[in-house]
This record gives C-alpha cells, structure tokens and sequence, in this order.
C-alpha cells in the first residue's frame, strides 16, 4: 500500500511538473517583447502616448484659436456699432438741395475774348 501511494505521489509531482513547464513556456510566448502579447502592449503604449501628446498640442492651438476667434469677433462688433452708428446719423442729415441752374439769358452777349458768359 505504501509502494502503491508513493507511486501515485510522484505521478502526481512529475503532471505538475510537466504542468508548470508547460505554463512557463505559455508564459515565455505571451510575453515576448517581439512576438507576444507583450509587444503588442508595449506598441500600444507607445501610441497611446504619442495620442495624448498630439492631443495636448491640438488642445493648446485651439485655445490658442479661440482667444484669436474672440478678439477678431470683438473688433468686428465694435466695427458694425461704429458702422449703425455712421448710418444713423446718415439718417439725421438734412436731403442735400440740387443747386438751380444758371437762367439762360435770352441775349448772346460776346466778351474780348470771344468766349460765351
């Protein structure tokens, strides 16, 4: 009975063996740095880094874009008041009065010069 356990017992130990040496090469493939999951991992990461400085830049020429936005906003606001304004008082001025024509004199009358008044 004793011969029969210790068999089973270093069955038992060499499957768990051949299980932990099985796993450690699963292990090894998953992370390999070139191949595996691991590079793929590292590769991501790198991107998504690259992603966020992209993102940071973009996020820093758009503030950049909107503060321009507002001030050329503002001065054509201040433009088109300035603008209403002009136009009003426009509105306010009398209607300019044509001049009169000269009345023609019935009569030719010649200067010195030979030249019609």
């Amino acid at each position: 009975m004793d011969m029969i356990s210790d068999i089973l017992l270093m069955a038992g130990a060499l499957g768990a063996g051949l299980y932990c040496y099985v796993l450690s090469r699963r292990l090894r493939r998953f992370t390999d740095l070139e191949k595996g999951v691991g590079g793929a991992v590292a590769v991501l990461s790198m991107q998504v880094d690259d992603l966020a400085n992209a993102l940071e830049k973009a996020q820093g020429s758009a503030t950049v874009s909107v503060s321009r936005l507002a001030e050329v906003s503002n001065r054509a606001e201040s433009a088109a008041r300035r603008l209403e304004l002009l136009v009003a008082s426009l509105h306010d001025l009398p209607e300019p009065v044509a001049p009169q024509p000269e009345p023609i004199s019935p009569f030719f009358v010649r200067d010195s010069a030979g030249v019609r008044q």
